[in-house]
């Protein structure tokens, strides 16, 4: 009777506040594959959250599952007016929940009444959403604004804003952010999947013929940038950059000077290329002043390795102009 046993899993964790698998085992006395099965039938359903991955991995009471009423759901799903789906909610324990679900979460924990938050929310995505064309926010004005006389690209855009007023990080902002800071695979790989399209499309639309990935400054065992470049695989030349070290590694991203970054960027990173392309794409993970994509174009025009255009491409960016997104 499958049903018992899972009541009894039930009252055991909530009794204990959290089970291990293997307590589970001893505690019922049937096999792990068993309790595995069980296992995963509360936690789709909904009753159990797993918390960790494996071997250390801790089962606890859904408390949220009690907290969101369905029919709250589905009544903000309509409010939301499909903007639902860019909504992304990371709970203070790492748990992710997508969609209203998360919203009425996020308003619940700040005790807002969700209604008219999401009132305010359809408004200001559909303002963002004003700076969209084909998909792309435009950031050629804020790459020239910022550096007036030495701008080096020709265009530049984002896919998305890294954060809004009022909400904080974007969806893709979010998993940006946790998926390069925690070298997470399962974030990178959705970071992966909203973007794909349309960055092979504009490739294909504009007819790039070599990319470039800006490389990364400090040492991790994941790195974001290549293991995205790995995930898009795409079929054209790559200009090799370097990022190369000094006695001290420092970050873009640390740094809040323009005048720094733009030092930073010019000592730092190198071009090891001698084929010339008409139309050179350059990606990076986030835009705040822009020093580094400028800066690699400058070079790349110095060594006369662009017969065409330089086009920068960042994942996330701001509305305004030189903004510190030191998070990233």
């Amino acid at each position: 009777m499958p049903h018992l046993t899972k009541n009894k899993i039930i009252k055991y964790i909530h009794a204990k506040g959290e089970a291990t698998p293997k307590e589970l085992v001893l505690y019922l006395k049937i096999t792990q594959v068993a309790v595995f099965r069980h296992l995963k039938d509360l936690v789709h359903s909904g009753k159990l959250k797993k918390i960790g991955t494996s071997p250390r991995v801790y089962y606890i009471i859904n408390k949220h599952e009690h907290d969101i009423p369905e029919a709250a759901v589905q009544e903000l799903e309509k409010q939301m007016q499909g903007f639902d789906k860019d909504y992304l909610y990371i709970s203070p324990d790492g748990q992710l929940y997508n969609g209203a679900a998360g919203f009425f979460l996020w308003c619940q924990e700040r005790q807002f009444e969700h209604k008219q938050k999401a009132i305010e929310y359809v408004q200001i995505m559909k303002k963002y959403q004003g700076f969209r064309k084909n998909g792309l926010i435009d950031g050629i004005k804020k790459i020239q604004q910022t550096f007036l006389d030495q701008v080096y690209l020709d265009q530049c855009y984002y896919l998305d804003f890294y954060s809004i007023e009022r909400f904080g990080k974007t969806k893709l902002g979010s998993l940006l952010l946790y998926g390069k800071q925690n070298q997470d695979l399962n974030l990178i790989d959705q970071v992966y999947q909203i973007t794909k399209d349309r960055i092979i499309k504009f490739i294909q639309e504009e007819q790039i013929d070599a990319v470039a990935f800006i490389p990364p400054t400090l040492e991790r065992r994941i790195q974001f940038q290549k293991e995205f470049e790995r995930l898009l695989n795409i079929s054209l030349p790559k200009i090799k950059l370097v990022k190369i070290q000094n006695d001290v590694a420092i970050s873009q991203k640390s740094l809040n000077k323009i005048e720094d970054r733009i030092k930073n960027a010019r000592n730092t990173i190198f071009v090891e290329e001698e084929k010339a392309y008409k139309k050179i794409l350059l990606i990076d993970d986030a835009i705040g002043s822009g020093a580094t994509l400028n800066e690699t174009a400058r070079k790349i025009k110095q060594k006369e390795l662009c017969q065409g255009k330089i086009i920068g491409m960042a994942l996330t960016g701001s509305i305004k102009g030189f903004e510190v997104i030191s998070e990233v």
